[in-house]
């Protein structure tokens, strides 16, 4: 499930930060059902039956959030655009990240019923290859993240930052590289931590996993069983990392606002152009007409 929920930050993400061009959106999106099952498939390892199944399941979802999701996340962006040009605060900046936490709880719930489906016909063998996966995307997350040069971790930091910034903004001038650069260090932000809670999410994932084939479980008890995960992947079991997240959110919806209120009015201008963008795209992509 953990895997499923990345998946779909991504679609919901991707228009918003990760791609810079409509034309690359619209691309995509229309290409994900294919591009989300090779993904999954290098996790699970799926086998002749379960393949054509999960193609469905895919080609259904992206249906559903085809036509009846990307209207609200156009909608979505057409109120970014309208706050776009005007100062922010840490509080809406807080505010407009639950909305789209809110869209995203949405997508992954719709997902349920078919992940815990498919989790009922995994084998032992499927997943070792699941443990082995999350391995290997541990030693990534290590060179991406954990770099045992500080220096070489703070460049890093800062190249993510600047990269994901100016997909919105356009280039950054040299007084804010040298705000973001004296900000940042700032951060609570812990990839030390981060990869622990991910190595103790994947272990429960597959302990849950486990335990559902033991039981020979219910479609309506795996259901259950995904969605009580679903739950402590909001809320982490963990006090100290609770904490964390609390103020790690508390620093970037501040920094975010700091961020915005910072821009230059062209600056401002190519966000609401971007957004408009985006916005267009998904309007394409659902089928309706252009206003």
């Amino acid at each position: 499930m953990q895997k499923a929920r990345r998946l779909i930050i991504a679609v919901l993400c991707a228009g918003l930060a990760l791609l810079s061009g409509c034309s690359m959106l619209r691309l995509g999106y229309n290409q994900a059902p294919d591009l989300a099952y090779w993904w999954l498939d290098a996790y699970a390892d799926f086998n002749d039956v379960q393949t054509p199944r999960v193609r469905t399941a895919l080609a259904q979802w992206f249906a559903w959030n085809r036509s009846t999701q990307l209207p609200d996340y156009a909608a979505l962006l057409v109120r970014a655009q309208a706050e776009a040009l005007a100062d922010t605060t840490p509080q809406r900046v807080c505010a407009f990240e639950a909305d789209l936490r809110s869209r995203l709880d949405v997508a992954v719930d719709r997902a349920v019923p078919a992940a815990a489906e498919l989790a009922l016909t995994l084998s032992p063998a499927q997943l070792q290859h699941i443990e082995r996966r999350y391995a290997k995307s541990n030693e990534e997350f290590r060179t991406d993240y954990l770099q045992n040069d500080r220096a070489q971790r703070a460049r890093a930091s800062v190249k993510r930052a600047v990269d994901r910034i100016e997909m919105v903004y356009g280039d950054l001038d040299e007084a804010q590289l040298e705000r973001l650069n004296k900000a940042l260090p700032l951060s609570p932000f812990d990839p030390e931590l981060w990869l622990q809670e991910r190595q103790r999410r994947q272990q429960d994932v597959l302990q849950m996993l486990r335990r559902l084939l033991a039981e020979r479980a219910s479609a309506d008890r795996a259901q259950a069983a995904l969605r009580a995960h679903l739950k402590q992947y909001e809320r982490s079991p963990s006090e100290a990392y609770r904490a964390y997240t609390a103020r790690l959110t508390e620093f970037n919806c501040a920094f975010g606002a700091t961020l915005h209120n910072g821009m230059s009015a062209a600056q401002r201008q190519t966000a609401v152009q971007r957004l408009k963008g985006w916005e267009n795209d998904l309007r394409m992509l659902a089928g309706e007409a252009l206003p």
